[in-house]
């Protein structure tokens, strides 16, 4: 399959555009230390990196939402995620060298996540490769986070553009769910963390691609 009319493109960010797992995982072990549990190892953490301190909560303590304590311990987490944000984070091998193709193509960019911008923001300015987005949309950007939509129609908004020209990659059943939602083609990042459900093809995206660069072969 290749996508017609295509103007921008839209991309989650952790396990789509960067390898935050490292560090989202440590801020989790570290509170885990310093209760005298023993440390778990990366691989343990990062299927559920892309689900922020939900997942890593409940990896590292098997601690739901609903739990009393999960409030307390999801501020203690973000604090830990702050001081370390960008330790060990990195793009994907590939994804500097897909920004660059998508900006000489003439294709408008940007990323529209459910990490709040307490983080995104710092994270997105610290890393010379989202220079060039033009839009950056976080959880709270707006009332809805996806699979809402409305994060996504947001961002079409702020690149000037409709959204079915835009299309969106992401690595979690959610993101695919939103674009559908939104009119905008989906693919699926297969390289991704895929939210601990590997069963990519029952999330219905219009394409998937197991590396950064793949996306290019459905742009033409």
């Amino acid at each position: 399959m290749t996508f017609s009319r295509v103007r921008a493109v839209l991309f989650d960010l952790d396990g789509t555009l960067i390898d935050s797992a490292p560090d989202l995982g440590a801020a989790a072990d570290r509170m885990r230390v310093a209760r005298g549990l023993p440390s778990l190892p990366l691989d343990d953490y990062r299927p559920m990196a892309g689900a922020g301190a939900r997942g890593m909560l409940g990896i590292a303590f098997g601690m739901t939402p609903e739990h009393p304590e999960f409030a307390h311990l999801r501020e203690e987490f973000f604090r830990n995620y702050e001081s370390r944000m960008t330790e060990n984070t990195r793009a994907f091998d590939g994804v500097e060298a897909l920004v660059q193709a998508l900006l000489q193509r003439g294709l408008d960019w940007g990323v529209v996540t459910n990490k709040s911008m307490r983080f995104t923001g710092p994270l997105t300015a610290a890393m010379p490769l989202f220079a060039t987005a033009r839009a950056v949309v976080g959880g709270d950007s707006t009332p809805h986070s996806k699979p809402h939509p409305e994060p996504l129609f947001e961002a079409a908004r702020r690149l000037g553009l409709a959204p079915e020209v835009c299309v969106y990659v992401g690595d979690d059943e959610r993101d695919i769910i939103a674009g559908r939602a939104a009119g905008m083609p989906t693919v699926a990042a297969t390289y991704g963390y895929l939210g601990g459900r590997p069963d990519v093809d029952s999330w219905r995206a219009d394409a998937s691609i197991s590396s950064p660069l793949a996306l290019l072969d459905l742009l033409k």
